[in-house]
C-alpha cells in the first residue's frame, strides 16, 4: 500500500507542471494567482516538495479541476452525479456539476407563475446560457420579453437586467449553464456542404 502511494505522491509534480503548461502559464503567474511562492512551486513540480492538501487546494482552485484530477485518485466506481437540490424562491435548481468554479451546470425545474405576479428584473455577475427542455419560459432581458419554447436557447450577460419566469400551464424545465463574467460558451460546428 504504501509503494502505490509513494507512486501517486511522486505522479502529482509532473501532473502540475503539465498542468501549467498545458494553460500556458509561468510560475511567476500562478504564484501570483495561488499565494504559493515561486521556489515552493517549482519544488512541487520537481518532486523536491511533498504535495500538501494546504498546496493542492489553491491549486485545483487556479486550476478548475477537482483534487481527484490533481493526485489522480482512484475512480469511485459510480460515475453518477448525486444532486442536492437547492430551492430558491419557487425554483428547484440541480447541480450538475461538482467542480469548483469555471462553468457551472443545472437542471432547473421552475413551476407555473401565480397569476398577476410580476417579478422584478435582476442583475448580477456572470454569463448564462439556457436551454429550454419542456414547458415554456419566459425571458425578460433589457427591453427584450421573450418566450422560450423546447429546444430554444438564450445567452446572455447577467449584467443586463433580467428575469426567467414560466408564463405556464405546466412546470419547466430547463439546462442552466452559468460562466465567470466574460466567459461565454463556445459552439462548434461543421459547416453546412
Amino acid at each position: 500500500m504504501a509503494n502505490s502511494e509513494d507512486a501517486a505522491l511522486a505522479s502529482v509534480g509532473p501532473r502540475l507542471r503539465a498542468l501549467r503548461k498545458q494553460r500556458g502559464t509561468t510560475l511567476a503567474q500562478l504564484a501570483e494567482i495561488t499565494g504559493i511562492s515561486v521556489s515552493t512551486l517549482s519544488r512541487l513540480e520537481s518532486g523536491g516538495r511533498r504535495p500538501t492538501l494546504e498546496l493542492l487546494l489553491p491549486l485545483a482552485r487556479a486550476y478548475q479541476v477537482p483534487l481527484d484530477e490533481l493526485v489522480d485518485a482512484p475512480p469511485t466506481g459510480d460515475p453518477r452525479v448525486h444532486p442536492r437540490p437547492i430551492v430558491r424562491g419557487r425554483a428547484t435548481f440541480l447541480p450538475l456539476t461538482r467542480r469548483p468554479g469555471g462553468v457551472q451546470a443545472f437542471k432547473q425545474i421552475l413551476p407555473p407563475d401565480p397569476p398577476g405576479v410580476e417579478r422584478e428584473p435582476q442583475t448580477h455577475e456572470g454569463y448564462e446560457w439556457l436551454y429550454v427542455l419542456s414547458g415554456r419560459v419566459r425571458l425578460l432581458l433589457g427591453d427584450h420579453d421573450l418566450v422560450l419554447h423546447p429546444g430554444e436557447v438564450a445567452e446572455f450577460d447577467t449584467r443586463v437586467p433580467h428575469c426567467v419566469t414560466n408564463p405556464g400551464p405546466d412546470p419547466a424545465e430547463l439546462l442552466n449553464l452559468f460562466g465567470p463574467q466574460g466567459e461565454r460558451i463556445h459552439v462548434r460546428a461543421r459547416p453546412r456542404r
